[in-house]
């Protein structure tokens, strides 16, 4: 009777975690539903009551409008700002983790005197950034923020990378240099391959530090160089928020996170459990 009552059991509690896990997935896709959906309404329907869940008509005079005036020109900012920053940790970061695990460079405290770092309150420093920056001229330009997205991506970088490279067994850059390869080519062509998963995880997440930073950007751009966080303020008000632009906005800010992790996604669980603390 018990064995004839278990699959039974077992189905009820799988049907539970299924409608479970559903509810959560429609909790957390709903807010970009609606986001997605007050892109394509008029003022009309954004502020209707009740809520319309459908917009009456398509429109895309939102996403022209966000065209015409160049505000678009934010997102193409922080592309060239995330993308320049998380490339440039990238290689150094790798370059100098490698340092650290195969050479021990600064003994065993660096690492976590790197990683430290990272940990410093942006609020901490960003007056102290500002008045050099503006000693040296590199407010609101692009040089500057990549400088400093790199600097504080660079801890990041090198406590993963460091981590990935560990795992590469040894004994096959060995024998790689027994084969007549100098350093760099086991670098470029024995570790690289290794830790390929790690280092596409460890380029998605540094990006995407880059790309959602605000205060750095409120404060260190006026005109130029606005990156798309910042944009997204100018469309809030004292007397009316510009909920059309904003949603707009929203999506199109939205789109080079989620091609970046679409196109990483087979890498980015194997480069997340690869550094994993084995026992």
């Amino acid at each position: 009777m018990r064995i004839g009552r278990l699959p039974a059991r077992k189905a009820r509690i799988l049907a539970v975690r299924y409608v479970g896990a559903g509810i959560v997935t429609l909790l957390f896709l709903f807010p970009v539903y609606w986001l997605f959906m007050i892109s394509f309404k008029t003022p009309d329907e954004i502020y209707h009551v009740p809520p319309l869940w459908i917009p009456g008509q398509i429109q895309f005079s939102n996403y022209y409008v966000l065209f015409k005036d160049g505000d678009v020109l934010a997102i193409l900012n922080s592309l060239i700002v995330a993308g320049v920053s998380s490339g440039v940790a990238i290689v150094l970061g790798t370059l100098c983790a490698y340092s650290l695990a195969r050479f021990g460079t600064g003994g065993e405290n660096l690492a976590m005197w790197i990683i430290s770092q990272r940990m410093i309150p942006p609020i901490a420093v960003v007056f102290p950034i500002f008045l050099i920056y503006v000693y040296f001229g590199l407010v609101d330009g692009y040089f500057g923020l990549i400088l400093l997205y790199t600097a504080f991506n660079l801890p990041y970088v090198i406590w993963m990378m460091r981590g990935y490279i560990v795992d590469v067994p040894l004994e096959l850059e060995e024998s790689a240099l027994v084969d007549g390869l100098n350093r760099w080519e086991v670098i470029w062509k024995v570790v690289f391959p290794m830790v390929r998963p790690g280092l596409m995880a460890t380029s998605v997440f540094t990006f995407v530090f880059a790309w959602n930073d605000f205060l750095f950007a409120l404060v260190l751009t006026r005109t130029e160089v606005i990156t798309f966080p910042v944009m997204l303020t100018h469309y809030f008000g004292g007397q009316s928020n510009f909920w059309a632009k904003i949603a707009a906005m929203s999506v199109l800010g939205t789109l080079p996170i989620f091609v970046a992790v679409s196109v990483m996604q087979r890498y980015l669980v194997r480069g997340i459990s690869l550094g994993a603390v084995k026992g």
